[in-house]
């Protein structure tokens, strides 16, 4: 076949640029060794036959396979769409391709555990939101690659996580500061992957009640799957019920918070004139709402991530056990106010 006919070789761009093949591959790689002058006559060959080195042939030479692996429980979250869609073309600009692994029950992750096909397709792994056993992260650990655990805080590994303690401690003060002293506090039960981020929030409410000299109530935690009616209606009946009802809900993300918000208007019960409802993640459903929440960025956690990966691979005496916290913004919307005042308490002694 004709050379104008078939895909051009390395062979075919050392013999335009008048140096040897291993002088093409060392200049495709970027390698220090090649002086300028022989870099640009290779690069000119290389365009003029519009030649690319594949993925394959790259492997061979670098040991490297140009992808990186994401393991995620879900792709139907909020929070997983939005730090993919950030991640993958941050990667795809540092010339690297996403390969996603979806885990999203027992059987399938079984199966990847046993195995482990990003071995043999990757450079790192990024590992989102799972609660893994210590076995699994020891099986990880022997990859033989960095891995980075995202949305949540793994000890001696590379993370990258927003402080939930500290995004929940600023709720929990800003319904303080508003006046409120009985809070409660609303977990998602059912959610796959984010118990880390669940306990911390919990930890951090805690923390702000101790802080302001309030006692912690376990009556006042309480759980529900976001999207399930009745769940949500027991968890809302619960508080309700006690003998002393919160005036306050921090939910511990925002699809829980506008759940509880619709149940308890339809009960009659105002938001916020007689219950204040605060969230956490700032979806867009929270500024559709104007609910009151705590602003985290999955975009930029995704990008951190993929940022984290790329200095892994590219410098094997990098730091790895590097952990990225990202903050968190509190923001006041339409569904916290002050508490309501209790009846008696409005009547004033006019007399002089």
């Amino acid at each position: 076949m004709p050379p104008a006919q078939r895909h051009p070789t390395m062979a075919d761009v050392a013999e335009r640029a008048g140096v040897s093949t291993s002088t093409v591959s060392r200049t495709l790689r970027g390698m220090s060794t090649v002086s300028p002058e022989v870099r640009a006559r290779v690069e000119k060959a290389a365009r003029e036959l519009n030649f690319a080195v594949s993925r394959q042939a790259a492997s061979l030479v670098t040991g490297k396979t140009g992808n990186v692996a994401v393991m995620v429980p879900t792709l139907t979250s909020w929070f997983m769409g939005s730090a993919l869609t950030s991640l993958g073309p941050m990667l795809r600009a540092a010339g690297m391709e996403m390969n996603i692994y979806v885990i999203p029950d027992l059987a399938e992750r079984t199966a990847f555990f046993e195995r482990l096909p990003a071995r043999r397709n990757a450079d790192a792994l990024l590992v989102f939101c799972f609660d893994l056993t210590e076995a699994e992260t020891a099986r990880l650990d022997d990859l033989g690659m960095p891995v980075i655990y995202v949305s949540q805080h793994v000890d001696g590994r590379p993370s990258v996580y927003v402080d939930d303690v500290a995004g929940a401690r600023k709720a929990t003060h800003h319904l303080l500061n508003l006046g409120h002293r009985r809070i409660a506090f609303a977990h998602t039960v059912g959610a796959r992957g984010f118990s880390f981020s669940s306990q911390e929030r919990l930890l951090g409410y805690r923390q702000a009640l101790t802080e302001a000299g309030i006692p912690v109530d376990d009556d006042l935690v309480v759980g529900a799957p976001p999207h399930d009616k009745r769940g949500v209606m027991e968890a809302v009946g619960h508080l309700l019920g006690l003998p002393e009802p919160p005036t306050a809900v921090f939910a511990e993300q925002d699809e829980l918070a506008a759940s509880l918000i619709g149940v308890l208007r339809r009960t009659r019960i105002d938001v916020p004139e007689r219950m204040s409802v605060l969230g956490f993640d700032d979806q867009p459903l929270a500024d559709w709402s104007d609910l009151s929440t705590v602003a985290q960025s999955p975009a930029d956690i995704g990008r951190e991530a993929g940022e984290l990966a790329l200095a892994l691979i590219d410098d094997s005496e990098a730091d790895h056990v590097r952990h990225v916290v990202l903050p968190t913004h509190l923001i006041p919307r339409q569904t916290t106010a002050p508490p309501p005042v209790p009846q008696g308490d409005d009547v004033r002694d006019t007399s002089v």
